[in-house]
């Protein structure tokens, strides 16, 4: 599970985990977060989600950050839009009206780089990342978006019934990482139709995470 990993899925097109449409919960359960219009939206390792289309049509700003330039670019392409690129440190940013997307590792990305967002929607980050750098994420996360409130998506399933990515993330898991930073709250679960990757049952999750 290191970097080359997800370059490679983009670059020969094995993207089976980007979805065609925006993630149901994201629509239900967005509003919670009790956001302003023009707010501005935090999508780690976003690719170049249905997601991102949503949030903008519902007037947020985004901002982002992926490994692959490939899904960046194809994100901009799908949007109409021509991004300026410029460095920002260990990143490149990628700019267009109401849309900032960093290219690269997400622990080289810092607070100041980042800059104000008002809450995180994570619906694919977390279960990304093996157990070993979970840890390390909901910390680095908490800290460079200063404990904004959070919609995060999690999926539950047997383990040993199939590898991750993505990964299975417990409720006892969640609140381990979290609790320091957030108040958490279920929101709610439903069975992955058809099992996951049509091999083992599992349970996408929704939580909200709001600042203490």
């Amino acid at each position: 599970m290191d970097e080359a990993f997800w370059q490679n899925k983009w670059e020969l097109n094995q993207i089976g985990f980007h979805e065609n449409k925006p993630h149901p919960f994201l629509v239900r359960f967005f509003p919670e977060l009790r956001l302003e219009k023009g707010a501005r939206v935090f999508v780690p390792l976003c690719g170049k989600s249905l997601d991102i289309h949503w949030l903008l049509a519902h007037g947020f700003s985004v901002v982002g950050i992926e490994l692959s330039t490939i899904a960046i670019e194809s994100l901009f392409q799908e949007l109409g839009l021509v991004p300026q690129i410029t460095q920002a440190g260990k990143v490149q940013r990628f700019v267009a009206e109401n849309i900032c997307i960093y290219a690269g590792n997400i622990f080289a990305l810092t607070q100041a780089e980042l800059g104000e967002v008002d809450a995180t929607y994570d619906r694919a980050a977390l279960i990304a990342l093996p157990d070993t750098m979970r840890i390390e994420y909901a910390r680095h996360l908490a800290d460079i978006t200063n404990e904004a409130p959070m919609l995060l998506v999690t999926l539950d399933y047997d383990q040993a019934c199939l590898n991750g990515p993505p990964f299975s993330v417990t409720t006892e898991e969640v609140l381990r990482h979290y609790t320091e930073f957030y108040t958490v709250q279920m929101l709610d679960k439903h069975a992955v139709s058809g099992g996951l990757k049509g091999k083992c049952p599992a349970t996408e999750v929704a939580w909200h995470l709001a600042s203490k």
